[in-house]
């Protein structure tokens, strides 16, 4: 069984500048989870896909090597994950080097840990390792108590009459955490454009592993509770 870790790091970012590596809780953000994908022990290659000299830079002195970099049609605001999956892939592929399973980690995912790579690795063959495999986690509220705002500052319940169920009477809703992702070999080599969103397996993390570092006031409240947790420049 061959496994690669993509991470997936263009330059691009744009609501938080070089997003992906920033200083978070002393050293850059893509540092943790590449430590993380080495001290699972699961991976033959730990592949950093990024279009961005600096990046590979940043990455080169945190002893990661970089193969290749990714294409600028494969950089921009609007490409999905599954074409750069494949891109990879196929590169690697051309080399003589083929993979059973192919994993996507998010570089801004600080409080993954080995074991939460290991244990989804477990998930995913316990399903047989055919199904492609997601980080999940549940919603903090029902969704069905959401609302829309208007633009007259008016709120609009999404699923009106719904409010006056009790959370513990509602099914538990779950949404895709990205922080990481197992797909076998088939799913990735047939895939077109940026694929579907039907037959995923879910492995459920905990609510503080699945923040979406994605704005600013994510990126305070995530440094805020890291400390809380673990203090600065944890091994994980």
């Amino acid at each position: 069984m061959k496994r690669i870790a993509i991470i997936p790091a263009r330059g691009g970012s744009k609501r938080i500048p070089q997003k992906n590596i920033r200083e978070f809780c002393g050293k850059p953000v893509i540092a943790y989870i590449l430590e993380s994908a080495k001290k699972s022990n699961l991976f033959d290659v730990i592949h950093v896909s990024t279009d961005s000299e600096l990046i590979a830079d940043i990455v080169s002195q945190l002893g990661f090597s970089i193969d290749f970099f990714r294409p600028s049609e494969l950089a921009d605001d609007h490409t999905p994950i599954l074409p750069v999956l494949k891109f990879v892939y196929e590169r690697y592929l051309d080399e003589g080097h083929s993979f059973d399973q192919i994993w996507s980690l998010l570089p801004t995912s600080p409080f993954l840990e080995s074991k939460d790579l290991i244990q989804a690795e477990e998930k995913y063959l316990e399903f047989g390792g055919v199904s492609p495999l997601l980080g999940i986690s549940e919603y903090q509220a029902p969704i069905e108590w959401a609302f829309e705002l208007s633009s007259q500052g008016f709120l609009m319940p999404c699923k009106p009459g719904k409010f006056s169920i009790r959370s513990q009477d509602l099914i538990p809703k779950y949404y895709d955490t990205g922080a990481f992702a197992v797909f076998p070999q088939k799913i990735i080599k047939e895939s077109d454009g940026p694929g579907t969103d039907d037959k995923y397996r879910g492995h459920i993390l905990p609510k503080y592993k699945a923040i979406d570092i994605d704005t600013p006031d994510d990126w305070k409240y995530a440094e805020a509770l890291y400390r809380g947790l673990f203090g600065e420049k944890n091994n994980n």
